[in-house]
């Protein structure tokens, strides 16, 4: 992660240190109040009808959230795909891409018949990669403009409830729950928008929300904001499992006490580094890379000089999902990031709520 991504990332979760960054608030505060506006305005339009926002015949479930980044989407997205797959209906995930280089139209990631991925992740992206890796019973698919790609999974792939992956703040296809993701630690951070601060929109369009998710949630975590709905908490806990390069598996526990390079390129790499550590991994080395990093010649290289004295090295699966071609001189292990509930009532009422309305 680059210093300057860091030192925002602080500003906006922790405040300013020192006059110097005080300032640097100062100044950037007018441009974050337009960004803000910005998104007033469009939230009007659509609101009012001056903008066309249109309904699926399907229920549509979005997930998203208020910051940018980092309060682990792709998690809930799985969770909410396996809840779906126990309720025996058949589920599509709408996803925008990003990371990838993008497949023309709608990308078919997964014909949800098993199979599991069908494009790399370099073209369609790491998370919808990871999402169709998981859940091969569901669709995955990517496409700039939502609405193609859930009248898509409707038509041509009979989608019985569809998935919108970040989709809060795309009001052109409407939706019957959405469920808006808090980082607990610091739920709206300096309450600012980008780039004065990490959100996206002013607090006030967590009004559009139905549920809310607390995410990294611990004892130590300052009470939320009032919020407009119910509240979940919830944790991130990595797998018990991890997988090789070549698909093998081994228990996550019979790495401890191993000398690691450990690397990352997420919105939080630091809270990846302290859970290995936490379960007995020696890092000798970390490597905090930007969010979707790309893992060219130079990344590479980087990580072959680090492996000296290593007995492997370890990432997380959403990076990992981009090295099978890597050649890399030690095994390197992805380990699985998934959501754990202290509380699902809300969560399940919300959703059994929505999917007894289906619409024929």
């Amino acid at each position: 992660m680059s210093r300057l991504r860091k030192i925002h990332r602080r500003l906006s979760q922790q405040g300013p240190q020192g006059f110097r960054e005080k300032i640097l608030v100062l100044l950037l505060a007018p441009c974050g109040w337009l960004y803000g506006l910005v998104g007033v305005v469009r939230e009007r339009l659509y609101r009012h009808g001056w903008l066309a926002s249109w309904r699926a015949s399907v229920p549509v479930i979005s997930i998203g959230n208020l910051s940018a980044g980092g309060t682990g989407k792709t998690p809930m997205v799985d969770f909410v795909l396996k809840a779906l797959a126990e309720r025996k209906l058949r589920a599509a995930v709408v996803s925008r891409g990003y990371g990838g280089s993008g497949a023309p139209g709608v990308g078919v990631v997964s014909a949800g018949d098993g199979q599991g991925p069908l494009l790399n992740a370099a073209v369609c992206g790491d998370e919808p990669y990871l999402l169709a890796r998981r859940n091969p019973q569901a669709v995955v698919l990517t496409s700039p403009t939502r609405s193609a790609g859930v009248r898509r999974a409707v038509d041509e792939y009979q989608a019985q409830v569809v998935v919108l992956d970040d989709g809060f703040q795309h009001m052109a296809v409407q939706r019957d729950l959405d469920i808006v993701l808090l980082d607990a630690r610091a739920p709206l951070g300096n309450k600012r928008p980008l780039p004065a601060g990490m959100l996206r929109e002013f607090p006030s369009a967590l009004r559009r929300g139905d549920l809310f998710v607390l995410t990294r949630w611990h004892e130590d975590c300052p009470a939320p904001p009032a919020l407009p709905g119910p509240v979940v908490r919830s944790r991130h806990r990595l797998a018990a499992d991890v997988i090789d390069l070549e698909g093998n598996i081994r228990a996550l526990s019979t790495l401890a006490g191993m000398r690691v390079v450990a690397f990352a390129g997420i919105a939080d790499p630091e809270d990846f580094f302290r859970e290995l550590k936490h379960r007995g991994l020696k890092l000798i080395h970390t490597i905090a890379l930007t969010d979707h990093a790309v893992y060219d010649g130079k990344i590479l290289e980087r990580l072959r000089t680090a492996c000296a004295g290593a007995d492997a090295l370890v990432t997380t699966e959403k990076d990992g999902v981009k090295l099978s071609a890597a050649e890399l001189p030690l095994p390197c292990y992805q380990v699985p990031m998934t959501i754990e509930f202290l509380e699902t009532g809300d969560f399940e009422s919300a959703l059994d709520s929505v999917l007894e309305h289906t619409r024929q």
